[in-house]
C-alpha cells in the first residue's frame, strides 16, 4: 500500500531520527509500521528512506568530504589513507550483506528477536562508559577500521544499532567521539548506498515514488537524519553515549512483551 502523508512523515521521522542516534532504525521502522498497521508496498520505500538518510551525511559532512575529495585530487597521502580505511572498514558488511542476505531478511520476521537485538543494543551502549576517559585518539589504523567494520555488519540485524556499534567499537579502540562518530558516519555512505545499489532493482514497475506520503517520508528522514547527527556528536562530546541504553533496554522489554503475549 501506498503510505498516507501521516504514515510517510512519522516514518521518516523514524528513519531519520533512529538511523544515526544508537538506538536502531530498523527495529524502529519495523514496531512503527506495525503499530500504523502499514504494510510497505516494497522494499524500495525502506531503500528510499536509507537514501534520505545517506543525503543527510552528506550535507552535515559536506566540508569534510569536500577536503577528502580535493586531498585526493592533490594526491595528499593522509586522505588516501583515510578513504582507504573508509573501505577496509566496508569489507565485513559487504561480505555478510551479500553471503548471509536471505538470514538477515528473515531476522526481520520475529518480534522477539528483534526485542532481544534491541537488548543487546543497549548492553553495547554501555560498555562504552568506563572506555571514555582513555578514548582519546584521532587516527584510524587498519586495526580499528575492521573492528568498526565487523561491528557494522552484526548491525545488519534489525535492531542491532549501526551507529551505535560502530561508534562503540571506535570508542573501544581508544579512538575519541568526535573522529569516531565522524568515521561510522562516513562509513554509512558506503554501506547505505551499496544497499540502495543492491536493491534498486526490486523497484515494482508503477511504483509511486511521487506520492504525498513517499515524499514527505524522504524529506522527513532527510532534516531529521541531519539534526540526529549533530545532536548524537554533541552528547559524544559530553560523554552520555552510554545514557542510549536505558531507551534500548525499555524498548527491547516493551517489545518482547509486545510479541510475547501476541504470541499467546
Amino acid at each position: 500500500m501506498t503510505p498516507g502523508w501521516w504514515d510517510g512523515l512519522l516514518l521518516g521521522l523514524v528513519q531519520g531520527l533512529t538511523e544515526f542516534l544508537p538506538i536502531s532504525s530498523s527495529g524502529h521502522l519495523v514496531l512503527a509500521e506495525d503499530l500504523l498497521g502499514f504494510t510497505p508496498p516494497g522494499l524500495y520505500f525502506e531503500v528510499g528512506l536509507h537514501v534520505a538518510t545517506l543525503l543527510s551525511v552528506v550535507v552535515a559532512y559536506w566540508t569534510r568530504l569536500r577536503t577528502l575529495v580535493r586531498g585526493m585530487l592533490e594526491r595528499e597521502g593522509e586522505s588516501w589513507r583515510y578513504i582507504g580505511m573508509l573501505v577496509l572498514g566496508s569489507i565485513p558488511a559487504a561480505i555478510a550483506g551479500i553471503g548471509f542476505r536471505d538470514y538477515f531478511e528473515r531476522s526481520f520476521e520475529s518480534g522477539i528477536a528483534i526485542g532481544v537485538q534491541f537488548l543487546v543494543t543497549a548492553v553495547v551502549l554501555w560498555l562504552t562508559r568506563p572506555v571514555l576517559a582513555r578514548a582519546t585518539g584521532t587516527r584510524i589504523g587498519p586495526l580499528t577500521a575492521l573492528g568498526v567494520g565487523v561491528a557494522q555488519a552484526v548491525a545488519i540485524l534489525p535492531a542491532i544499532s549501526r551507529s551505535g556499534t560502530t561508534i562503540a567499537a571506535a570508542l573501544w579502540a581508544g579512538v575519541a567521539p568526535k573522529p569516531a562518530a565522524e568515521f561510522s558516519f562516513l562509513l554509512s555512505l558506503i554501506a547505505i548506498g551499496g544497499s540502495g545499489l543492491l536493491e534498486i532493482r526490486h523497484i515494482p514497475p508503477g511504483a509511486d515514488l511521487l506520492s504525498v506520503g513517499f515524499v514527505l517520508a524522504f524529506f522527513a528522514a532527510l532534516v531529521s537524519g541531519i539534526w540526529a547527527i549533530r545532536f548524537l556528536v554533541r552528547v559524544l562530546q559530553k560523554g552520555r553515549f552510554h545514557t542510549f541504553a536505558w531507551y534500548c533496554a525499555a524498548i527491547g522489554i516493551l517489545t518482547i512483551f509486545r510479541y510475547a503475549t501476541r504470541a499467546g
